[in-house]
């Protein structure tokens, strides 16, 4: 396994390091304030597409993507990458970026080369801002598949979907939501389904915009199905029973490493930021306080780095076709309390100074 960055990820990376000093944090920052996600026509989506970004790692349409030819792809560690660096920067604008994003994932992985252009093809297009959004989570079930209630009821050439989601990020700007169900909650796996739902379909409605404590630049809506009917042309993987629930896993399994790596890159930004107020604050008579500190800083670099190989090795694995569920889980797992052990040791340096909501390992916090 070789844990060297691909050369080819640095021009990208410093671009994204210039972006984020320049707008992902300021933007941020704004959205913080404001309490809420950029609108969908702020002119920073636009720019991002001028400068060639997308959200998430499935910008290109099948045509556009390299034939594979028996060497490894680069897509989930070239993923990994940009999340961490975005990540680190702005976390809720990193997820809020235009583009195919987690929408993108399962149209990709079980759809027919029609359904492929016909939906993510209008990515391809620079002019105009996208997203597209996963409507897995309900209010009674989240990455556990098995508990989803929403249903798809069939009705000629169409399905009658009943249902809500919940927590669906840009859910309420996407062109289309990759929505799971059911054809028969009796049936288990083998009677889940991927549907996707266009935007402006009746009985297709966007509840509310979730007000949240953290990442407020990020868009987070619940959204709800009455008696909405959709084409049956818009089945992904129609042709196995169980193809829907391996689409979802397998989606999982190539998502889960960059959430990991955004709370790498949330864990190096509160790492950092608490380093440089240590060094700039704990002088002359408080230098004792630099050396308590030394010793918990040390260790959390430890963590962050053991948290950025998990998510290395889970994107590895998958870009070498070898099965990384169980490696994938394990980094999604492990990052995310390292981000919260860090955050919250940068609290506990900031000291009195925290309890305010002018500084970044605040933000960082929540």
């Amino acid at each position: 396994m070789n844990f060297e960055i691909d050369p080819s990820f640095g021009k990208l990376r410093d671009m994204i390091g210039f972006l984020g000093r320049e707008r992902l944090r300021p933007l941020g920052l704004e959205a913080d304030e404001q309490g809420g996600p950029l609108p969908s026509d702020h002119p920073f989506f636009q720019e991002v597409l001028d400068m060639g970004l997308t959200g998430g790692f499935m910008g290109k349409t099948p045509k556009e993507r390299p034939n594979d030819d028996g060497r490894a792809r680069r897509t989930i560690r070239r993923a990994v990458v940009m999340a961490e660096e975005a990540a680190y920067w702005d976390r809720g604008m990193a997820t809020s970026l235009p583009g195919p994003g987690l929408g993108g994932a399962p149209v990709m992985i079980m759809g027919t080369p029609d359904q492929k252009e016909r939906l993510l093809g209008p990515f391809k297009d620079r002019t105009q801002p996208r997203w597209s959004a996963f409507g897995m989570t309900e209010p009674g079930a989240g990455s556990d598949v098995a508990r989803i209630r929403t249903r798809f009821q069939e009705d000629g050439d169409h399905f009658v979907v009943n249902g809500e989601k919940v927590f669906i990020s840009n859910g309420g700007r996407a062109s289309f939501v990759v929505c799971w169900g059911t054809v028969d909650p009796t049936a288990g796996r083998k009677g889940h389904r991927a549907l996707v739902v266009e935007a402006g379909t009746p009985g297709f409605e966007v509840a509310k915009i979730e007000k949240k404590m953290g990442l407020c630049a990020s868009e987070t809506a619940s959204l709800v199905f009455q008696d909405c009917r959709v084409p049956k042309a818009n089945l992904l993987q129609a042709d196995t029973d169980s193809g829907s629930f391996k689409g979802a896993m397998k989606t999982f399994d190539m998502t889960r490493p960059m959430v990991a790596a955004m709370a790498v890159g949330i864990a190096q930004a509160a790492l950092d930021e608490a380093t440089r107020f240590a060094d700039e604050n704990f002088t002359g008579p408080s230098a004792w306080r630099r050396t308590r500190v030394e010793d918990r800083l040390s260790r959390c670099r430890g963590k962050v780095e053991m948290g950025r190989l998990y998510a290395w090795k889970a994107a590895w694995l998958g870009d070498h076709k070898k099965p990384n569920a169980v490696a994938a889980s394990m980094a999604k797992a492990a990052c995310a309390p390292i981000a919260l052990e860090v955050a919250s040791l940068g609290m506990e340096i900031l000291g009195e100074a925290g309890g305010a909501c002018d500084h970044l390992i605040e933000k960082l916090y929540r």
